[in-house]
């Protein structure tokens, strides 16, 4: 599934309504004596490209390469949000600028992690001609040398009912994939898409429903779709379903779906970008669309679990594979520099990161019971597995029972686990060095002064958390029980 997950060669054309995210974080302690309403201490400022930049600054975070085209006004915010793109060295900015109206600005302001009040300023003005023209200038000078179109449709004007015909049109005389990210409940206005992703409620809207009772289940979603896709002449339309996966339906009669994998969710915003940024590039590498919804699916459980419009690199996704069965390594078993990258992506997000280790052989309720007390400790868990030979030295040569990659099978399917490394020497300490984690977790049979690395994270001003254990358990004792075992071979 993971083959060929190298997009550095391909490129997407991202169009429609361009704004800017700023998110104002900071503390809330007292009300107002002025009115009934909390007062926001300010901390600090987050800005980022949104709407179609961050579908492009997405496009660019799993490797591949992006044009950026849309609308920004001649304002503070538009030269803001052109600044944020000079730093993405793989996405080119084709923005459009116009006097006519403000660069759509949304800014959201934050206590702790939880969004209090949101402001947005943009206009509701139609598309002028001349705007229009400029936007299907910079598509024709933009499309040449790349491999899929995505537009995104805020309803925000910048997708006209003509420049989106256009547009399709064009693409579909270069041979070029249009994935859709629809806004209007009237998806015949993406006629000839390849693929239209609609969440849930969308979906429902476009086929005259109030709500999305009744669309429970892969048949009720894919009756309902057909007639919408004849309606649109669109090739497919991939539901994205919140907690319950995607399920795609294709106008060759095909449906598929794939479950979505349970995990924290911080923040949906921006999830739809990330998934049509992902289905594109992973399209336009070869995959089929089934085979594409299962990376787009992947880099969306990454995305929720941050706070704020976020983006998902290759690592995270990869690691997000493995952690469903779909990776093409060891399940769930990750490099030390991956995990590191994962690690420093955690940590951008303000997440407090924990390392706890161990042979982990044959998974008992002790060991169950140590990775949930170090999970309750820190928001991500890394857990660090003892290599084959790396067990033998330690425990002797009939151990480990169970090879690394089962162990690590195993242990990615725990859900207090967000990530599984080895390591191949007697401590994990090399590994606690390059990971340097917020939280150090062993089991209370150590003191504190016995765990290996405690003086680095303490010195670091972090934490050793000394876990309960349960009495009883052990995989030597088991071992006993079954009157001892075949060593797994050299």
């Amino acid at each position: 599934m993971t083959a060929g997950m190298d997009f550095s060669d391909l490129s997407v054309l991202c169009m429609g309504d361009v704004m800017l995210d700023r998110f104002v974080h900071g503390d809330i302690d007292r009300i107002s004596p002025e009115a009934p309403v909390p007062v926001l201490r300010l901390r600090s400022t987050r800005e980022m490209p949104g709407g179609a930049g961050n579908v492009a600054a997405n496009v660019a975070s799993l490797g591949g390469r992006a044009v950026l085209i849309g609308l920004v006004g001649l304002d503070e915010a538009g030269a803001r949000l052109r600044q944020l793109l000079t730093r993405q060295d793989r996405v080119r900015d084709a923005l459009v600028a116009s006097a006519r109206r403000p660069t759509i600005c949304k800014t959201r302001f934050i206590a702790g992690r939880q969004q209090v009040v949101r402001t947005d300023d943009e206009s509701d003005a139609a598309l002028l001609e001349e705007e229009e023209a400029g936007l299907l200038a910079a598509f024709a000078a933009g499309l040449p040398g790349c491999q899929a179109v995505v537009l995104s449709d805020y309803g925000k004007s910048a997708l006209s009912p003509g420049l989106v015909a256009q547009a399709v049109s064009d693409a579909a005389r270069a041979g070029v994939a249009v994935f859709v990210d629809p806004k209007t409940d009237d998806f015949s206005r993406y006629r000839g898409a390849t693929c239209i992703t609609p969440n849930l409620r969308e979906f429902a809207a476009a086929i005259g429903r109030q709500d999305a009772d009744g669309l429970d289940d892969e048949a009720a979603i894919a009756r309902a779709a057909r007639p919408v896709l004849e309606a649109a002449q669109a090739g497919a339309i991939l539901v994205t379903r919140s907690e319950r996966g995607m399920t795609l339906v294709e106008r060759t009669g095909e449906v598929a779906s794939v479950p979505a994998r349970a995990r924290e969710v911080f923040d949906v915003s921006g999830a739809g970008d990330t998934v049509i940024a992902a289905l594109a590039l992973a399209h336009a590498s070869g995959r089929t669309l089934a085979r594409s919804m299962h990376i787009a699916n992947a880099a969306a459980g990454v995305v929720v679990s941050k706070l704020g419009t976020a983006t998902a690199d290759i690592a995270e996704v990869l690691h997000e594979l493995a952690a469903q069965g779909e990776g093409a390594s060891a399940a769930g078993l990750q490099s030390l520099a991956a995990t590191r990258s994962l690690v420093a992506r955690w940590r951008e997000q303000g997440l407090r990161v924990g390392f706890t280790n161990g042979c982990f052989d044959i998974l008992h309720p002790g060991h169950v019971s140590l990775l949930a007390a170090a999970r309750r400790a820190c928001d991500r868990l890394v857990v660090a597995l003892n290599t084959d030979d790396s067990v033998r030295r330690l425990k002797g040569q009939a151990r480990p029972v169970n090879a690394l990659e089962q162990r690590a099978q195993v242990m990615a399917a725990i859900r207090y686990v967000d990530c599984v490394v080895s390591f191949a020497e007697d401590t994990p300490i090399e590994a606690i060095r390059a990971l340097m984690p917020d939280v150090l977790v062993k089991g209370a049979d150590y003191s504190v002064d016995r765990v290996v690395g405690a003086e680095l994270v303490l010195a670091a001003g972090g934490q050793v958390v000394l876990a309960e254990l349960v009495a009883g358990q052990s995989t030597t004792g088991i071992i006993a029980k079954l009157g001892g075992t075949t060593p797994v071979p050299a």
